[in-house]
């Protein structure tokens, strides 16, 4: 964009201004004109296209004319279409008339350099960088879009660092600047232009904190990419060398969008006059970028690595859950990650340790594992092992207060794609388990969760979690892929269709039949005893009401009907003001595509078969999945925890490009 500026002409000199091609410039034909003229007529040379600006409301062009009335409201403006090979060598020349149009009664010329600044980025989102006319300025969503994006640099390719790229104000690896987003600064025009002009590359202050611009000088080390602006540098002057047109930049994000930062910042060139006594600005241009967010995966995406730890306990290793966990990613044909104690420090709860998202922008995806506050044996996991090229790392530490169980990820979940009234939700949306609405409980941190509502393309659900002794989402929910066309279902953790199944077993005549029958460690109880126990009862019943609260909010939130959720036999039994489940959690599984690691419910037996695990297979086997039921009692159930709660899986990227929704 160019500043609104008109050249003065003169009858005595000749005037010269810069002019940049596809930028109108005004010229002020009234400051110095003969006596006796009342009408000028303008003429350019070739390369110069010269037009009248005027208000066809009020002013009406003359006929039969060359010449415009001087008292009109008629601005002149000239444009060029090409930079200048030499200074000086398009003209204009206006002549001005009295009553006699035919004889001039003076003249006043105009000389104009011509000179291409263009300051481009990949506003069209194609992977690369094309030169626009059209508005960089400003940033749109949606499939009609424009704008450029950039990636934090948050993963780590020199490895002999220990951190992040992004913490790094020099260059470490050439692989890094795949991970930036390329700019071209276009700056063609005669060379002795720029003895008396110059190029400033400039980023506001609140942006510096957010970007790094690194310029390209033609080699292939790390020395000829110098970083020119970012948090120390806000102003850059461009080093142009003679005959050069075009100076290629990369620019790095620093930060993900937060609760102080909404994901976009601008970059600025401006071509000075510095031969003035006061600099002047003669033109600006502007690229905007928005910084990509933190997308987390459903799910319903296919899994590509399953993580799980290698513990030790009373019990003994975990060794045949490392075996099941074996079997179950052979068949869904995923690599298994097991994480050994030396680095897991005994601690197995992986889900709560960590979630893994990812960031795209058009040219380039890497996946981001999310690391929580919990801070416990796993803490170094994340930051010391998963971190590496092309795999990056974002946490947010809480400022004060020790973290609660409600920060833990087990307490995060994402849905699959959802329609609300209307509403697309392509990449789904956040769950995030809190205290019942005003009642002052256990929440996940304000700063967790301001971060992931910053992303704005997963619109976070508030769930009510904390009636849970743990307090995680995943002890009541799961979402298992289908192959139907809604594509998906809502797993729901239900005591009522748990207490129905037995009902009905007691009526065909299994009343004797017992839970927990087969373990050696844990009593068994008859359908007629647990039927009979009051409190197991009204426990069971009061997990119902607060799932039940649940189900509604995720109807209205997720837009699902009665048919995209399904019941899943549950029972919970209240220690002090918590309640905890009474048998192993089913819905607290892992999904890797079809194939669902279900914890192993040790229900009664009944014609040689677990009556829970028969019902369970009822439901979701027809949808095309297959259960395969894991006993994880000891390992995780006496711990207050299922298997999800002991892996996690990182999953294959969304095909829908998020710049294409609107939030």
């Amino acid at each position: 964009m160019a500043p609104k500026r008109a050249v003065r002409l003169s009858l005595k000199t000749p005037a010269h201004a810069v002019c940049v091609v596809g930028v109108v410039t005004l010229v002020d034909v009234h400051s110095d004109v003969p006596k006796g003229a009342s009408s000028f007529g303008v003429s350019g040379s070739s390369g110069v296209e010269v037009f009248m600006v005027y208000d066809r409301t009020h002013v009406s062009k003359p006929i039969g004319k060359a010449s415009w009335p001087l008292d009109t409201d008629a601005d002149v403006a000239v444009s060029v279409g090409t930079a200048s090979k030499e200074l000086k060598d398009f003209k204009v020349k206006v002549s001005y008339f009295g009553e006699q149009e035919g004889r001039a009664l003076g003249h006043s010329v105009l000389y104009l350099t011509g000179v291409d600044i263009s300051l481009d980025v990949d506003t069209g989102r194609t992977g690369k960088v094309e030169r626009s006319r059209g508005d960089k300025a400003t940033w749109c969503w949606g499939p009609e879009g424009y704008g450029a994006i950039l990636l934090v640099n948050c993963d780590r390719d020199n490895h002999r660092s220990t951190e992040p790229d992004l913490t790094h104000s020099q260059l470490r690896s050439l692989a890094d600047l795949q991970d930036m987003s390329p700019m071209v600064l276009s700056c063609n025009g005669p060379d002795k232009l720029f003895d008396s002009h110059k190029l400033v590359l400039n980023v506001s202050f609140s942006d510096s904190k957010r970007v790094r611009v690194f310029c390209a000088r033609g080699g292939n080390s790390l020395s000829d990419y110098k970083q020119v602006l970012g948090p120390q540098c806000r102003s850059y002057q461009v080093e142009r060398q003679p005959g050069e047109q075009e100076i290629r930049f990369y620019v790095e994000g620093l930060t993900f969008p937060d609760n102080d930062f909404p994901g976009l910042v601008s970059l600025s060139v401006n071509l000075v006059d510095a031969g003035a006594l006061l600099e002047v600005t003669l033109f600006t241009d502007t690229v905007a970028f928005r910084m990509a967010p933190w997308i987390m995966t459903p799910n319903t995406q296919p899994p590509q690595e399953l993580y799980v730890c290698s513990v030790l306990d009373e019990h003994g290793s975990n060794e045949k859950f490392l075996e099941d966990m074996s079997y179950l990613t052979v068949k869904a044909s995923c690599k298994l990650v097991i994480c050994p104690r030396v680095e897991n420090r005994n601690d197995r709860w992986i889900q709560d340790e960590m979630e893994f998202g990812y960031i795209e922008a058009p040219h380039k995806s890497f996946p981001v594992v999310f690391d929580s506050s919990r801070n416990r044996g796993l803490r170094d996991f994340p930051y010391k092992r998963i971190l590496g090229p092309d795999f990056g790392y974002v946490t947010r530490e809480i400022p004060s207060a020790a973290p609660s169980s409600l920060d833990s990820f087990g307490n995060l979940d994402v849905s699959p794609p959802v329609t609300v009234g209307g509403m697309e939700y392509p990449l789904g949306r956040i769950l995030i388990g809190s205290s019942f609405p005003k009642s002052g409980g256990r929440q996940m941190a304000r700063v967790v969760r301001n971060f992931l509502k910053a992303q704005q393309v997963q619109a976070p659900v508030e769930l009510y979690s904390d009636w849970l002794a743990v307090g995680h989402v995943d002890e009541f929910l799961t979402f298992v892929p289908t192959s139907d066309q809604k594509g998906f279902r809502l797993l729901l953790a239900s005591p009522r269709a748990c207490l129905k199944l037995f009902q009905e077993k007691r009526e065909e005549g299994y009343g004797e039949a017992a839970q927990f029958d087969g373990l050696k460690y844990k009593a068994k109880r008859s359908i007629n005893e647990m039927l009979a126990d009051g409190r197991l009862q009204r426990d069971s019943l009061h997990a119902q009401r607060c799932i039940d609260w649940n189900r509604d909010v995720l109807k209205r939130e997720l837009g699902l009907a009665e048919s995209d959720i399904v019941d899943i036999p549950q029972l919970f039994f209240r220690n002090g003001s918590y309640a905890e489940a009474f048998f192993p959690d089913m819905v607290n599984m892992v999904v890797l595509g079809k194939y669902l690691g279900i914890p192993k419910p040790y229900g009664p037996i009944i014609g040689g078969r677990c009556c829970l695990e028969e019902r369970v297979r009822s439901l979701l086997e027809p949808l095309g999945l297959h259960c395969i039921f894991i006993d994880d009692y000891l390992s995780y159930h006496e711990l207050l925890g299922e298997i999800h709660c002991g892996t996690n899986v990182r999953r294959k990227p969304f095909p829908f490009k998020w710049w294409n929704m609107v939030p």
